[in-house]
């Protein structure tokens, strides 16, 4: 079966609150209960339902057999990265209007849109241990921040996030396997780690400076159509799916500031110093340069008197002092200039 392409449809939209504004940089994450519609969540729960039962195809990934046993093509899928390259409906829910309004309060307002991931979690699958997202995906600036969105019960049981908060006040610890130069290096005594993700406590060399936080680790127990918006330093890791019928599926998405350069590209080569040109602008506007959403679902890139940046002031402003002594904001004068622009 081959991916229809996604309806644009009308949200109202989500306005962030100060206390939640406030949460997300006390606590290094923000759950934000409903803010996926029901309809959305269904559709794309028939998408992976699709998927599972070999009656849906991902373009470049091989799908289980159609005559394999059920059991076995649960199996067959534990998660799937950058699907919204190929699928209409990952680009929609990558760039989901009501995702993107959160993230505009959070990080923007202008926001592209890095990376998708559907993770599957079937019971018995694993989960990862400690890790920092900004490890995986840089960004300079860094600016990232995913979001992640439930597409059934997640539970401690069928193995949902747990959040250790305050780290997000760390450093990103570089990780010494060889396998990325990624890290803050800079920093005179960070100590590089080794075997970021590992669900194996004494092997994973970020278990110390999580167990800095002793008793700040919290559950994100949501429900479908939650999403979580968590920074890129903040310590996080999910456990194993330990229930015996219940599935523990979500879609991801990362995002970072639109005026970040972003040195990642998935592993796929790109030219110059930043990848930028391969990512979405999702809203406002940047000087970097930006991709367009191949399946035209709506965003900044595509809908710029829409999605894009704010109204700035006609002419330049200034800090300036007032009679009283205090200063002000004050918009410049209109200066006669001549031909060559010298006043």
């Amino acid at each position: 079966m081959v991916a229809q392409q996604v309806e644009p449809q009308v949200y109202t939209p989500y306005r962030v609150s100060v206390e939640q504004y406030v949460t997300f940089r006390e606590q290094g994450f923000l759950v934000v209960p409903g803010l996926i519609p029901p309809e959305d969540i269904q559709r794309f729960n028939t998408h992976v339902d699709n998927l599972l039962a070999g009656r849906e195809t991902i373009p470049g990934i091989v799908s289980p057999p159609i005559d394999l046993p059920p059991e076995e093509k649960l199996k067959h899928w534990q998660r799937a990265h950058m699907l919204h390259r190929v699928l209409p409906l990952h680009e929609f829910f990558l760039l989901h209007p009501r995702t993107l309004d959160v993230l505009e309060a959070l990080i923007g307002p202008d926001v592209l849109a890095l990376q998708s991931m559907l993770f599957f979690k079937q019971p018995g699958q694993i989960g990862q241990g400690y890790h920092q997202d900004s490890y995986y995906i840089p960004t300079q600036p860094d600016t990232l921040c995913g979001a992640w969105v439930a597409l059934d019960p997640a539970t401690e049981e069928n193995g949902c996030l747990w959040m250790t908060v305050g780290s997000q006040h760390e450093p990103i610890y570089p990780d010494d396997d060889g396998a990325s130069p990624n890290g803050d290096r800079i920093l005179g005594d960070i100590q590089p780690i080794r075997n970021a993700s590992n669900t194996d406590e004494t092997l994973n060399a970020l278990t110390p400076v999580a167990r800095k936080y002793a008793g700040r680790e919290v559950s994100a127990e949501v429900q479908p159509g939650d999403v979580i918006f968590f920074g890129g330093h903040i310590i996080h890791r999910s456990h194993s799916n330990r229930s015996k019928t219940q599935s523990r599926r979500s879609f991801v998405g990362h995002y970072c500031n639109a005026r970040s350069f972003v040195p990642w590209n998935h592993g796929m080569p790109y030219e110059g110093d930043s990848a930028n040109d391969q990512h979405i602008l999702a809203r406002g506007s940047t000087h970097l340069p930006y991709a367009q959403p191949r399946f035209g679902t709506p965003c900044a890139a595509n809908q710029p008197e829409r999605y894009g940046a704010r109204p700035a002031p006609k002419k330049p402003q200034s800090m300036m002092p007032a009679r009283n002594g205090l200063l002000i904001i004050t918009p410049h004068a209109d200066e006669p200039h001549d031909e060559k622009g010298v006043m």
